[in-house]
């Protein structure tokens, strides 16, 4: 196994389980890093929606996961990591957690698991340099490994679960991409995602950190086509903005961001109110309010972190009496509340991203075992696949069920 996330290690642990001789390769000190991060250090495990549902949150090669997932989805998970020690707790949103809110149980439950198994290795500070490969003339045969000091290792089979490029202090440095092509593999050119969007527009100071509930956020791409519509919270940061449903956003948008494409960010501040029914409110509140500063009653309809901001895009004079706001200037400001407008000029590296979009082809492996279809008993599993989801728990399934495939499919070749 070369790797010791969740895939590398649900892969060693199953095999292992299965009587295979196991040796997991990890380039870091320690094992299981960046599962130590996921779900801000809590470990958002898995989401309990349906199959169809949950397949849904899964870029456009979900459908490469319905055999793995048929045999290890999110109820198997939960049951694996409850026998081995660790209560866990469905909340909000259908996302599964540790009854501790520590990722750590996780990770040192799936360790402890794996250290326990006689025929099982791991061997930390082992970063892998190349497949070991040979050639009869024919196509070639996979022999091991060679690590970066030079040390070769002899296997018939090799698991590959090195991660994206995310977090690369965790060691994802994009090793796994690198091999992956070193047995004929394409490779989707991998892009950060699940990240904060930066806007062209300078976000006030007041703004920074302020948190907006019960937003819509729309991404449109140059020709005004729709990428993204989405209603929950997001923040303004110093650089543009984040929350739940931006790091959804930068889903849709990695890719165009990351070939130099601008994209309209429209965040409705009222999205339970049509046009219409906005408009009628804001004629009776100016109405109502006629005496009141302009400046003052933009609290009756925004935040007050927003309102400087407000008074500068809208260009009505702070200390004009609401009784003198003609119609334009309300249409203004009805515009404003239903859209309210950044540039989308790219998203945050991968030292801030939570997953990689891209990887490897995943027509080119098979989706039972997860064994590569150019290179016998080379197996690949986890964020290495071109495979990525929303937040709340589908990426780790993900991790989980391939690396579960991948031990599998190594023990029934009965490779010792």
């Amino acid at each position: 196994m070369v790797g010791g996330g969740p895939a590398g290690l649900t892969a060693a642990l199953m095999a292992a389980r299965q009587g295979a001789s196991v040796l997991l390769l990890e380039r870091m000190a320690q094992p299981g890093l960046k599962l130590r991060l996921t779900g801000k250090g809590r470990c958002n495990l898995t989401n309990m929606a349906p199959m169809a549902e949950f397949l849904q949150h899964i870029g456009p090669d979900a459908r490469f996961l319905r055999n793995a997932f048929g045999r290890f989805f999110n109820r198997d998970l939960c049951a694996f990591v409850e026998q081995l020690g660790v209560p866990l707790q469905e909340e909000r949103g259908k996302r599964v957690f540790p009854v501790s809110g520590k990722s750590t149980d996780v990770f040192l439950a799936l360790v402890r698991a794996l250290e326990a198994m006689p025929n099982a290795e791991i061997r930390r500070n082992a970063r892998v340099g190349e497949l070991l490969l040979e050639s009869d003339g024919q196509a070639p045969a996979l022999r091991g490994v060679r690590l970066a000091d030079g040390t070769e290792l002899l296997s018939r089979s090799v698991v590959l679960c090195t991660g994206g490029v995310t977090y690369p202090s965790t060691g994802s440095t994009g090793d796994g991409y690198r091999l992956a092509a070193q047995a004929g593999h394409s490779i989707v050119e991998p892009v950060a995602a699940l990240s904060p969007l930066i806007c062209a527009e300078p976000v006030v100071h007041d703004m920074v950190d302020f948190m907006l509930k019960n937003v819509s956020l729309r991404l449109d791409d140059e020709q005004g086509r729709k990428l993204f519509e989405q209603f929950g919270e997001l923040s303004f940061t110093a650089d543009g903005m984040a929350g739940p449903i931006v790091l959804a956003a930068s889903r849709a948008a990695a890719r165009r961001l990351h070939e130099g494409g601008r994209l309209t960010a429209s965040i409705d501040l009222k999205p339970a109110l049509t046009a219409e029914q906005l408009d009628r409110r804001l004629i009776a509140d100016l109405n109502e309010n006629g005496k009141r500063l302009w400046y003052d009653a933009l609290r009756l309809w925004l935040p007050a972190e927003l309102t400087d901001e407000a008074c500068r895009r809208l260009k009505v004079p702070k200390y004009k009496r609401l009784h003198q706001v003609d119609a334009s200037e309300r249409r203004r400001l009805l515009n404003l509340l239903k859209g309210w407008h950044y540039t989308v000029t790219g998203c945050h590296g991968p030292e801030e991203s939570l997953v990689t979009q891209g990887g490897v082809a995943t027509n080119e492996v098979n989706p039972k075992t997860m064994e590569s279809r150019l290179l016998p008993g080379l197996y690949i599993a986890g964020e290495l696949l071109n495979l990525d989801a929303d937040t709340g728990g589908y990426n780790l399934q993900i991790a989980f069920s391939t690396g579960y495939a991948a031990g599998l499919g190594i023990a029934s070749q009965k490779i010792r």
